[in-house]
């Protein structure tokens, strides 16, 4: 199997799984504050999983060119608002609901690719897309708003607009990933994943803590003094960002996103065995709905699965 793929399956994974520790910091923490264990933690990681990989293959760092710089800053800035949005988000509506919208990222990626990348699908990809975008909705649908005749309404909601956001800065986040890892003058796609992955992690880094020392000073004294749970997250967080990098640098940005919604399967298990959010009938059909549409996405690309 290829190697973007379980690089995405997986990053879905660790993305699901530092969302839903995330959401627990956040009864402690600011938005900002809670946005910035993940990069302030996660660097570590990052710098210690670059390490071993140059390590192990008795390689150097490859030449970075002034535009991977550029790119790498893009990326870690539209990532860091995405994630403000996100964690604005679950506060208006729950865990599940704000994942949700915030997945729509697959078809805004999409778009965003083929403008900006020049990265083409076939027809049989958009329809997969599709349709997983729109188990992602029947997800987020709320009963009690009218349902789906009020979808409209709903997409008005705070929550929606801080989810749909979320999708848009994430997907902006990706097409700069793959810019950057191209910026890098090396063959090798791990290897320019994870120099990404520490050059993001550190800009992030910089950029987030600057703003809190500015703004909410307060924060690093709340976020050293939760470590472990904060530790969870940015730990996770570099984990997901390995693997997303690690696709993009493989893969068409379209795709890595299409087959990415998987992670809408793992938020219900966390929101249900973790965070103890109950289950609704609603959730399992759109979960179903998502599933059929990434297998259809990756039925049309058989080909980019073996090799």
């Amino acid at each position: 199997m290829s190697l973007w793929l379980i690089a995405t399956l997986l990053g879905g994974l660790f993305q699901a799984w530092r969302t839903a520790v995330q959401q627990k910091v956040r009864a402690t923490l600011s938005v900002n504050g809670a946005g910035m264990v993940r990069y302030l933690y996660g660097l570590p990681l990052g710098c210690l999983l670059l390490f071993a990989y140059l390590y192990r293959g008795g390689i150097s760092l490859p030449v970075i060119t002034p535009l991977f710089w550029i790119d790498a800053t893009l990326a870690g800035l539209a990532q860091i608002i995405g994630t403000v949005l996100l964690i604005l988000a679950f506060g208006h509506r729950n865990f599940v609901v704000g994942t949700a919208y915030a997945k729509t990222e697959a078809i805004q990626g999409a778009f965003l690719a083929m403008i900006i990348l020049g990265e083409t699908l076939n027809p049989l990809t958009w329809m997969g897309i599709a349709i997983g975008v729109g188990g992602v909705i029947l997800l987020s649908i709320d009963p009690r708003d009218g349902g789906v005749r009020n979808l409209w309404r709903q997409i008005g909601q705070p929550a929606a607009l801080c989810g749909l956001g979320a999708g848009f800065m994430f997907a902006i986040t990706a097409i700069f990933v793959k810019r950057a890892t191209f910026a890098i003058e090396t063959q090798d796609k791990v290897l320019a994943a994870l120099v990404t992955l520490v050059a993001v992690l550190f800009l992030q880094t910089i950029m987030q803590g600057c703003y809190l020392l500015w703004k909410e000073r307060v924060q690093f004294g709340l976020i050293f003094k939760s470590w472990r749970l904060s530790g969870q997250v940015g730990l996770l967080a570099a984990l997901g960002s390995a693997c997303w990098f690690t696709a993009f640098a493989l893969a068409p940005v379209a795709l890595v996103r299409a087959v990415g919604q998987v992670e809408v399967i793992f938020t219900l298990l966390f929101a249900r065995l973790y965070l103890r959010e109950p289950m609704k009938q609603r959730e399992v059909a759109g979960l179903l709905i998502v599933g059929i549409g990434v297998v259809i996405a990756l039925m049309a690309n058989k080909a980019a699965i073996v090799n």
